[in-house]
């Protein structure tokens, strides 16, 4: 009496197409919200990057008497270094006149304001 053992171990082919297909599913699930989050964080930065310039362009015109500064006036006595936006690191922020000093996105998109 010979007992024959058939000790093959291992997944089955649907075993492994039902674990792919969960896999497929949850990144279906993750990607954009993943791509939002970074979009929300870089738009975050950017706005922060605006509200920066204003407050240099304000503390220079107090110190030198409402004359128009450039971004390289503003560098490296009122701001560090001149930042660059983080969307897609197309360059850096212009500065808009004094009064009413707006910095502006070199992206231009609308939600690129400072609040």
């Amino acid at each position: 009496m010979n007992k024959v053992k058939n000790n093959k171990s291992g997944f089955t082919l649907v075993e492994i197409m039902i674990v792919v297909a969960i896999i497929a599913l949850l990144s279906v699930i993750a990607v954009p919200s993943f791509q939002k989050a970074r979009e929300n964080s870089m738009t975050s930065a950017c706005v922060n990057n605006l509200r920066l310039i204003d407050g240099a362009v304000d503390q220079y015109a107090l110190d030198n008497g409402n004359t128009q500064p450039t971004l390289a006036n503003l560098t490296p006595d009122y701001i560090k270094r001149a930042p660059i936006c983080p969307v897609g690191n197309l360059g850096t922020y212009t500065v808009a006149t004094v009064a009413g000093a707006v910095a502006v996105c070199p992206n231009a998109l609308p939600d690129h304001v400072i609040q």
